[in-house]
């Protein structure tokens, strides 16, 4: 349902002879080839793709992709935990999309060691069938950082001009509401305190600096005059 996880596999429970060694399995169809999926090790994650709901008429669906919620790349089994989240996340697709979709990229409150490789977005690209790569009509990529920037300006070597120009750039939660409904985006708390810290951060540099006052004389201003005076008559008369 809209809002909520994709976790397109109910409770996670195995398929036909998919219990092996204390691991639940599934098996997916991509690209007409038959992949197995290990739950056990991906579910800390699945919150990575959730479903956010549609946009304009019909099943246009908006599909959110937090990257806060990427394994860190320290884990010391990394590469197959991503080689799994990549097959759930491609499968994901595969059964969340009707007609046109757009997907969200969160990139806001994650980590560079949580970023996504080149290899691992080449992996996916690549994978994408022609109907996902044709249907998909705007990649939003919100918070979007130097990395980021990067990560595809190095990628257009194996990435198509028209799937570039979809490539749009959000620099706010707000700004991301006036281009789509958000009731059934779900926005994970680290992303919700990231923007607030930079909108702190931006009305903190918008203060004007604070106005710099001479300390005042304890004298009264007649006084000190007279004193002044006073020395300049001295003055007179001893020349």
């Amino acid at each position: 349902m809209p809002g909520d996880s994709a976790d397109l596999f109910g409770d996670g429970a195995a398929d036909e002879g998919g219990a092996a060694n204390g691991r639940l399995w599934r098996t997916v169809i991509i690209g007409e080839q038959e992949h197995r999926i290990d739950l056990h090790m991906i579910r800390p994650y699945m919150k990575v793709v959730t479903h956010g709901g549609y946009y304009g008429e019909g099943l246009n669906a908006i599909i959110v992709f937090a990257a806060c919620f990427l394994p860190d790349s320290s884990l010391p089994d990394y590469h197959y935990i991503m080689e799994n989240l990549f097959l759930y996340v491609i499968s994901s697709l595969e059964l969340l999309v009707a007609e046109d979709y757009m997907i969200v990229y969160l990139n806001g409150a994650t980590p560079r060691r949580r970023m996504p490789g080149i290899g691992w977005l080449k992996k996916c690209y690549q994978m994408i069938d022609r109907r996902l790569r044709k249907n998909l009509k705007s990649l939003i990529i919100v918070h979007p950082s130097w990395f980021i920037r990067t990560v595809l300006a190095i990628s257009r070597p194996f990435i198509s001009v028209k799937f570039i120009n979809k490539i749009q750039y959000v620099h706010s939660l707000e700004d991301l509401e006036q281009l789509i409904p958000m009731e059934h985006v779900q926005i994970p708390d680290c992303v919700l305190q990231y923007e607030e810290e930079r909108l702190r951060a931006r009305r903190e540099s918008a203060r004007p600096p604070p106005e710099f006052v001479l300390p005042r004389s304890e004298e009264k201003p007649e006084a000190a005059s007279a004193e002044i005076r006073s020395a300049s008559e001295t003055d007179d008369q001893e020349t």
